[in-house]
C-alpha cells in the first residue's frame, strides 16, 4: 500500500515570526475571507457560508501540524502570537486494560484463543502449504485441517509457530481424510496452553464467533462474525479439483482465508466450537461473480470424537451406509438414489437399490452428497432412523451403520458412470495449499 501523500504547500516564514509586508489576503485568488478579529473586539454580523470556508479551515489545520502553509493560510494567522508549538495528546474515554477484558466480549474471546492457536509451514519439494492449528495439550498435539499437511511426505519438514513465537519441527500422529482433519505432536514442546472446547450442539445461528489463524502468513489474526447456518453439506476440492471432501459443516461469515486453515472458531466465551476449514468464493474462479462472507467449519464435537481416536491410534473410524449413489441419479430436491451393496447395514435394514432416502434422522436429504454428510455426522456403530420416499409412500427403517478404517476422502461423483468428475457444490478450494 503506497503511503498518503501530503499535499503541496508554500513554505512561508516560520510560524510566530513576522514575515514580509503583505497586501490583505495577498495570493488568494479565491473569494475574500473575513480576516480574524482581535480579541475583544465585538463579533462582526454573521456572513452566509461559502463553500471556500471548510477547504480554508482544512488548509489551516494542515499548516498548523506541519508547521508551514500557504499564502492563503498565512494570512489567517497573528504574527503577533507566542511562537510556541501545539502539544498533541490522547485522553481515551474509556481506558481498558487486560485485567478489565471480560468473557462475552470479542476481546476476550481473542485473547483466549490467540494462545492456543499455532501457525504451520509445511515445506515440500512443490511448494509450501500453509495454515494454522489448535493446540490440544501442553506438550505439544496440535489439531488442524488434512488439507494442510496432506502433501507432506519424504523430504518434507512441518514447521510450527506457537503464540509465544517459538518454533518447532513436527511429526503427523494421524490422519482423517473424510473430515479433512489431522493430529501433529511438535517435537520437544512444553508448557503450551491446550485450548478449551466448547459444544458445537449447543450453538445458535445469529450467535459472534471470532476466528484466529495466519491468514498469507500473518501470525494471530482475529476476525469476528456470526453463526450463519448449523448444517451444510460442504465439499471442498483441492488444487487440481480431482479430489473432494464432503462433510457436514457450520457456516460462518466470519473472514476466513487461505492460511486459517485448521484454525479455532470459537465463541465469546473463548471455547472452540468449530475448526476452520473452507470457503466458497462463488464463480470468481472461472469469471464469475466473486462470494463473500461463505466460510464453513468443522463443528467441534465431530472433530474431538475424531482427534481422540487419532491421538489413541493414529486412526479414526467412519461410518458405513452401505451404499452408493451420484448426484445426478435424481434431481436435486427429492433425496437420494442409491445402489445398495449386499450384506451392508443398508441391505441389512431392507433397504433396496433404486430406493429414494430422503431423510437421516430428522434432517432432510435432497441429493447423494447431503445423504453421505449426514451419514458422517454420526458415530460408527449408531443406529440412525433413514427416510425412504416421501409423502404417503415414506417409510423409516432404522439402521445400524457399519464401521471403516478413514484412509481415503468421501467421493461425490458426477454421474454413476463417475464422468466428468466431481461436481463442487461449495466450489472454491479448501484453504492451505500455496503454489
Amino acid at each position: 500500500m503506497n503511503a498518503p501523500q501530503s499535499p503541496d504547500r508554500t513554505p512561508t516564514a516560520p510560524l510566530g515570526q513576522p514575515g514580509p509586508p503583505l497586501p490583505p489576503y495577498g495570493g488568494w485568488d479565491g473569494p475574500p475571507v473575513d480576516p480574524v478579529p482581535a480579541p475583544g473586539s465585538p463579533s462582526p454580523s454573521p456572513r452566509p457560508r461559502t463553500v471556500t470556508k471548510p477547504i480554508i479551515v482544512t488548509a489551516l489545520l494542515a499548516g498548523l501540524l506541519g508547521g508551514a502553509i500557504g499564502v492563503g493560510g498565512s494570512a489567517l494567522l497573528d504574527h503577533q502570537a507566542t511562537p510556541t508549538a501545539p502539544v498533541l495528546s490522547s485522553q481515551p474515554a474509556n481506558t481498558v486494560n487486560a485485567a478489565d477484558v471480560k468473557p462475552g466480549s470479542v476481546t476476550y474471546a481473542a485473547q483466549v484463543a490467540s494462545k492456543s492457536t499455532a501457525d504451520i509451514k509445511v515445506q515440500m519439494a512443490q511448494g509450501t502449504a500453509v495454515g494454522s492449528g489448535i493446540v490440544l495439550s501442553s506438550d505439544g498435539y496440535v489439531l488442524t485441517n488434512n488439507h494442510v499437511v496432506a502433501g507432506a511426505g519424504s523430504g518434507s519438514k512441518i514447521v510450527v509457530t506457537t503464540s509465544d513465537g517459538k518454533q518447532y519441527p513436527a511429526t503427523i500422529t494421524g490422519t482423517s481424510p473424510s473430515y479433512d482433519l489431522a493430529v501433529i505432536k511438535l517435537d520437544g514442546a512444553s508448557g503450551l496452553t491446550p485450548a478449551t472446547l466448547g459444544d458445537s450442539d449447543a450453538l445458535q445461528v445469529g450467535e459472534q464467533v471470532v476466528a484466529v489463524g495466519s491468514p498469507d502468513s500473518l501470525s494471530n489474526t482475529v476476525t469476528s462474525g456470526i453463526v450463519s447456518a448449523l448444517s451444510r453439506t460442504v465439499t471442498a476440492g483441492d488444487d487440481t479439483g480431482s479430489g473432494v471432501t464432503v462433510y457436514n459443516g457450520l457456516q460462518t461469515d466470519t473472514p476466513i482465508n487461505p492460511g486459517n486453515s485448521g484454525g479455532p472458531l470459537v465463541n465469546l466465551q473463548g471455547q472452540v466450537v468449530a475448526v476452520n476449514s473452507a470457503v466458497d468464493t462463488g464463480q470468481a474462479s472461472t469469471g464469475g461473480p466473486q462470494s463473500f462472507g461463505l466460510g464453513f467449519a468443522i463443528p467441534i464435537n465431530t472433530a474431538e470424537r475424531i482427534a481422540n481416536q487419532l491421538l489413541k491410534s493414529g486412526e479414526a473410524s467412519k461410518p458405513v451406509l452401505g451404499v452408493s449413489g451420484s448426484l445426478s441419479s435424481s434431481s436435486r430436491g427429492d433425496g437420494a438414489k442409491v445402489t445398495v451393496q449386499q450384506g451392508g447395514p443398508a441391505a441389512s435394514a431392507g433397504i433396496s437399490s433404486g430406493d429414494v432416502i430422503t431423510k437421516i434422522g430428522d434432517t432432510p436429504v435432497a441429493d447423494y452428497a447431503d445423504l453421505m454428510a449426514q451419514v458422517l455426522t454420526h458415530a460408527p456403530g449408531a443406529t440412525v432412523p433413514v427416510t425412504i420416499g416421501s409423502g404417503s409412500d415414506a417409510r423409516t427403517v432404522q439402521v445400524k451403520l457399519g464401521s471403516t478404517v478413514d484412509k481415503q476422502q468421501t467421493t461425490v461423483p458426477e454421474s454413476d458412470g463417475q464422468s466428468g468428475g466431481p461436481r463442487l457444490p461449495f466450489g472454491g478450494n479448501p484453504f492451505g495449499a500455496i503454489p
